[in-house]
């Protein structure tokens, strides 16, 4: 893809859910050839640190990766969710980390996920970790086909996911051919929406979802729910979310 000059904004804050999120965003920013950012916002009054040894190990993870990103990193003072958000205004994409349930007492994200869904300028990355710490990156791209204006942008972005992670692309609905037409490298398998039944046009598949590219409608809702809801896309959100905003 072409060069970027937006960043793909990562916020880190230490834990390994973050540096998940970090190598899940150095591969988007190598994809699309946009630099990537990676933020630590801290309170104020907090003593500076020098090097800040949570951006040290950050970096660390960027040139583990061992992929051609350019980076740079800020330590800034403020809450996290609004210092994400102000960075949304001019970046292409801001991704974080999200522990597994049991790390947030039951609920499904965070005080600064729940601040980026309401206020995030871009698209969000909310990158989910299991029990254990270790990234839920296997599994489908799901993304469901629906009438709201915003879904051909959705579907879209799901597809080039879906290339990005060598990733199959699940979509809940049956309107399925123009996107085949337009990504023919990409595997696709459609879902009828609420029965639960995965077809593909080889095989009926068992995968697990690892990422839900979702909309406005979702990205409104997401800072209350507290367990999995009733959500076209089978154990959504108990998974990484793609939010899109207008």
């Amino acid at each position: 893809m072409g060069s970027d000059s937006k960043p793909v904004v990562v916020g880190i804050d230490g834990s390994r859910a973050a540096l998940n999120a970090v190598r899940w965003a150095v591969a988007e920013a190598e994809y699309r050839d946009a630099p990537l950012r990676l933020i630590h916002a801290v309170p104020g009054g907090q003593r500076s640190a020098c090097p800040d040894p949570v951006l040290s190990s950050a970096e660390r993870e960027v040139t583990r990766a061992g992929r051609p990103v350019r980076f740079e990193s800020a330590r800034i003072v403020g809450d996290a969710g609004e210092v994400l958000t102000a960075e949304s205004g001019h970046s292409h994409m801001v991704c974080i980390g999200v522990p597994s349930r049991d790390r947030l007492h039951g609920r499904l994200f965070g005080p600064t996920a729940a601040a980026l869904a309401v206020g995030a300028h871009c698209p969000v990355a909310l990158i989910r970790s299991d029990a254990s710490g270790s990234a839920r990156d296997a599994g489908v791209v799901s993304v469901v086909l629906d009438d709201d204006p915003d879904n051909d942008t959705l579907v879209h972005l799901a597809m080039q996911e879906g290339r990005l992670r060598d990733a199959t692309v699940r979509q809940v609905d049956r309107r399925l051919n123009s996107w085949i037409r337009r990504f023919p490298d990409v595997h696709v398998e459609t879902i009828a929406a609420g029965s639960g039944r995965a077809y593909s046009e080889s095989h009926q598949s068992r995968q697990t979802v690892q990422l839900a590219v979702v909309g406005q409608a979702d990205a409104e809702q997401i800072a209350d729910l507290e367990v999995p809801n009733c959500h076209p896309i089978l154990g959504y959100p108990d998974c990484s979310v793609l939010l899109v905003r207008h």
